[in-house]
């Protein structure tokens, strides 16, 4: 009997196995999540032989592109509406831009700004384009506190931010998703919520009680879909942390909630989500780092789930 998830209008069906990849070649962990208009999905992994994979809406590999370029802290993957894949790579302070076939078309950055500085970039962690001026909105995020606006063709605009907890400060921004009215979204992660600015920065609400969001998208239904991450230190494996999906309106307003209160690679688990996307028929994709966060301190360390299908029911 396959396990359901969910609540109300939003209720899923964990697929298990879906990813069929190719042999001896396995996702080690998945930052990032995007799926295009015919349902493939585009993994960004942390596999540097295959750091992105290309599967069909049934699972089955199509391709992997990236070598060479993602290090093993590629962190985020974002795709715009005019097919273009945004890739994030913390360990490089790299933003590059890809076709879907795998042909690298841009790079913004790629050597690190002092710490805290705010001139990008510094560990950067997501990006997003703009479906109203087209501009790339990036997270600075690990070794920075600042939101970095970009023409599409990689020019500077504007940034704002700075490290703290008042509105418009953020202790680690993680993700970033525009809508229609280019509202800024901005997942806060180590402050526990969601901050809203206008495309100048300019803030205009907060949303709190999110525990340490991770992932965000903004889905074709127009709510977003955030992933929240389990635990800090020293709460390693406490229930009810995080290790958990939200949906939430535009608005702020919670829809849905779910994830099992105790992390865990059963279906219905989850133990670090860490990358959101939603295909056409609203199925969502988790993508998490389960490696960085738990596999790597087991004796012996050992590759995680990473990655749950959803099939919305």
């Amino acid at each position: 009997m396959p396990v359901t998830l969910g609540e109300g209008d939003f209720r899923y069906e964990v697929v298990e196995g879906w990813e069929q990849l190719p042999p001896g070649v396995s996702l080690r962990e998945t930052p990032g999540v995007a799926v295009n208009e015919r349902d493939e999905v585009f993994l960004l992994t942390r596999n540097t032989a295959h750091p992105v994979m290309a599967l069909d809406r049934d699972g089955r590999f199509l391709r992997s592109f990236g070598q060479g370029v993602f290090d093993a802290r590629a962190h985020g993957l974002f795709l715009g509406a005019d097919g273009a894949l945004w890739g994030v790579d913390d360990g490089t302070h790299a933003i590059t831009k890809w076709s879907q076939e795998g042909e690298l078309l841009l790079t913004i950055g790629g050597q690190p700004a002092p710490a805290w500085s705010g001139r990008p970039f510094n560990r950067p962690t997501h990006a997003a384009i703009s479906p109203v001026s087209g501009d790339l909105f990036i997270t600075d995020g690990y070794g920075n506190a600042r939101v970095h606006r970009y023409t599409a063709e990689g020019e500077h605009v504007r940034s704002w931010g700075g490290p703290g907890i008042d509105a418009g400060q953020f202790i680690r921004p993680h993700n970033v998703a525009i809508d229609g009215e280019e509202r800024v979204y901005v997942a806060d992660r180590e402050c526990h919520r969601v901050q809203v600015f206008d495309g100048e920065g300019r803030f205009l609400e907060m949303w709190n009680n999110i525990h340490r969001p991770d992932g965000m998208v903004l889905g074709p239904d127009g709510n977003l879909y955030i992933g929240e991450l389990n635990g800090m230190d020293g709460m390693e494996g406490c229930p009810g942390l995080g290790h958990r999906i939200s949906i939430l309106t535009r608005g702020g307003d919670l829809l849905a909630r779910f994830g099992h209160e105790d992390e865990g690679e059963a279906p219905g688990q989850f133990i670090a989500p860490h990358g959101v996307a939603v295909d056409s028929r609203g199925d969502l994709y988790v993508g998490e780092v389960s490696y960085s966060i738990r596999g790597r301190a087991l004796d012996p360390p050992r590759e995680l789930k990473s990655l749950t299908k959803l099939r919305r029911v």
